[in-house]
């Protein structure tokens, strides 16, 4: 070796190494996992990682409140099969994403929640650090599971789990918490790229026992009533060329869950939604596919099921504790959606199951007697429109255009828009899932834009659009093709309550009459409408949709339609000391 090139060698022992620190590993363990879009609110320690992310390619979504982000990331999730991300700051920004991983984690759907959070050392000893709160702690009873980061080479295992948990068996929701110091840690950016994992197979399919599908034929073929019940389970496993094999070569009468509406068309000839009471109560034995026995279908017991001990369940589920959480299930399967579908149609095979054409008769012939009932409420003309004229209205819209996808939320606008607006898609209907929770509109609107870059037609309560109407204003930031509709009837459940105390006060349910929501829209750049009949409704809407311009089209309800509470009034209790002390109870 030369003295130049002893020289040049020594030089660059000592030269300094390129170096990576927490916050560009956090965004590159996630982009290295095909994770690209982060639905968040900046703040201390989180700002500077939004900008980073978004300067790195990821695209980055900023609310005006956690909670929409949150619920945004979770509704990414349930699109995608991928965790959907949502970022927030410290204590109370992360309270407010609490809230939506609980209903992700609730709901079944892959969501990380990704929150800043004080020093480790100062939270222990209690010592008053900025926005101090043992925010691991506060996270583990509302998630799947929870991890702390303490150092930055940690990282790529933190995330690699973070996903695998998020999204193996049984989804839900993870939280992932970051101290600020730890996001400036560096390391060698060589020894960095290193940490980093690629999960593989996160979420394989898990088949069920051949003794179980066996179990499943025997039950089947002694059915004389069958029925299957399709729940957003089985539109999240995304198996809907198998499932629709199984209710076609099956033969059963089907009853969609709201958001398993469109895995099979609502138009399909043996959909039962239309005579949904007399099906579940006349069934004789029930394929629950990717659907839960839970309050939603009252447990599976009570008056809506008939005779008790009159039916066979035949359930599927990927978590095996499922079963028999409130009725006996003749015949678990635990296995994916999908794969369960897949051995249950093999198996028939030559086994002669068929429902008898005196079953399919009857469900069709309820159906259509239901149907036309409704189909003259659907049409009237009424002003102010009651829900029917204005959902009818929003019917003829989805059938048109059946690629829109529909967002939904509220009580009374919630509970007739779900019965009545046929989808034809999968995952193309997105509502308050099992929590029943108001204020997830605006979030799940902005998510299915962005994931699926598909037009959104979200239908909303005036009540449940107050909870998250501020978002209007990210809708008209990042210029989405989102149409907002608000059934503006003056008030929650009812616009023409009254103060039982006879006070200067308005009533507890009642808001300003005539809100002009449609305002809010325009004040931010967007198309607001004010409209009071069907045909300015149509009008209205159909251009949003055509146009694609973020719009809000506030359409004024009569405050005399719609009842108290929707369809779960029966949840309210009922004060003994009310009836005999205020007359409006006894109404």
């Amino acid at each position: 070796m030369t003295q130049s090139a002893a020289a040049q060698d020594d030089a660059g022992e000592d030269a300094p190494q390129a170096l990576t620190d927490g916050f560009h590993l956090l965004i590159d363990a996630l982009k290295l996992n095909e994770i690209n879009t982060i639905y968040n609110v900046p703040g201390i320690p989180i700002t500077d990682l939004g900008r980073y992310a978004q300067a790195q390619g990821m695209r980055v979504i900023s609310f005006r409140h956690e909670q929409h982000a949150g619920y945004a990331a979770s509704v990414a999730g349930y699109l995608t099969k991928k965790p959907g991300v949502c970022m927030t700051v410290s204590a109370p920004g992360f309270m407010n994403g609490l809230t939506a991983l609980a209903n992700a984690t609730t709901n079944c759907w892959p969501m990380i929640l990704i929150s800043g959070s004080s020093e480790r050392e100062i939270v222990d000893l209690a010592q008053g650090d900025y926005e101090e709160m043992d925010q691991l702690a506060m996270a583990r009873p509302f998630c799947k599971a929870a991890y702390r980061l303490t150092y930055a080479a940690d990282i790529g295992i933190a995330v690699a789990r973070a996903i695998r948990s998020a999204v193996s068996g049984r989804p839900g929701g993870v939280y992932l918490d970051i101290p600020g110091a730890m996001l400036g840690q560096t390391m060698d950016a060589i020894k960095g790229a290193q940490s980093l994992v690629k999960v593989i197979d996160p979420a394989p399919r898990q088949t069920p026992a051949p003794g179980a599908i066996a179990r499943a034929i025997a039950v089947m073929k002694e059915a004389k009533r069958p029925l299957i019940v399709i729940g957003k389970g089985a539109a999240y496993d995304q198996s809907d060329d198998v499932v629709r094999e199984l209710v076609e070569k099956s033969g059963y009468p089907f009853l969609p869950m709201s958001m398993a509406k469109g895995l099979l068309p609502d138009t399909h000839p043996q959909c039962a939604a239309a005579a949904r009471s007399m099906a579940l109560k006349d069934s004789d034995v029930v394929v629950m596919l990717g659907a839960r026995i839970n309050w939603l279908l009252s447990h599976g017991k009570g008056k809506q099921w008939g005779e008790p001990g009159g039916k066979k369940f035949i359930q599927i589920d990927i978590n095996a504790e499922e079963m028999d959480s409130n009725v006996e299930i003749a015949a678990p399967l635990v296995g994916d959606v999908g794969s369960c579908a897949r051995a249950l149609i093999d198996a028939m095979e030559n086994e002669g199951i068929a429902p008898p054409k005196e079953w399919l008769d009857q469900v069709h012939t309820k159906a259509s007697v239901n149907m036309e009932k409704m189909a003259s409420r659907l049409q009237n003309n009424s002003t102010p429109m009651d829900y029917h004229a204005a959902l009818g209205v929003l019917k003829q819209v989805i059938n048109e255009q059946p690629e829109t996808i529909l967002v939904n939320e509220g009580a009374n606008t919630l509970d007739l828009a779900r019965s009545i607006i046929n989808v034809h898609k999968p995952r193309h209907r997105i509502d308050v899932g099992t929590w029943g929770v108001m204020g997830i509109g605006m979030g799940a609107a902005i998510a299915a834009s962005i994931e699926t870059g598909k037009r959104v037609l979200a239908v909303e309560g005036d009540s449940a659009f107050g909870f998250c109407g501020m978002e209007v204003e990210t809708i008209c930031r990042y210029n989405l093709p989102i149409c907002v509709v608000v059934f503006n009837n003056n008030g929650i459940y009812r616009g023409d309550g009254e103060n039982w105390g006879g006070g200067c006060d308005p009533a507890t349910t009642s808001f300003v009459p005539d809100a002009r929501y449609d305002m809010m829209m325009e004040a931010f750049g967007g198309v607001g409408a004010w409209v009071k009949t069907p045909d300015e409704l149509r009008q209205a809407v159909n251009a949003a949709l055509t146009s694609g311009k973020p719009t809000l089209v506030n359409a004024a309800i009569d405050p005399a339609a719609g009842k108290e509470s929707g369809n779960i009034g029966n949840l309210n209790p009922q004060s003994v000391v009310a009836q005999a002390r205020y007359p409006q109870a006894r109404k």
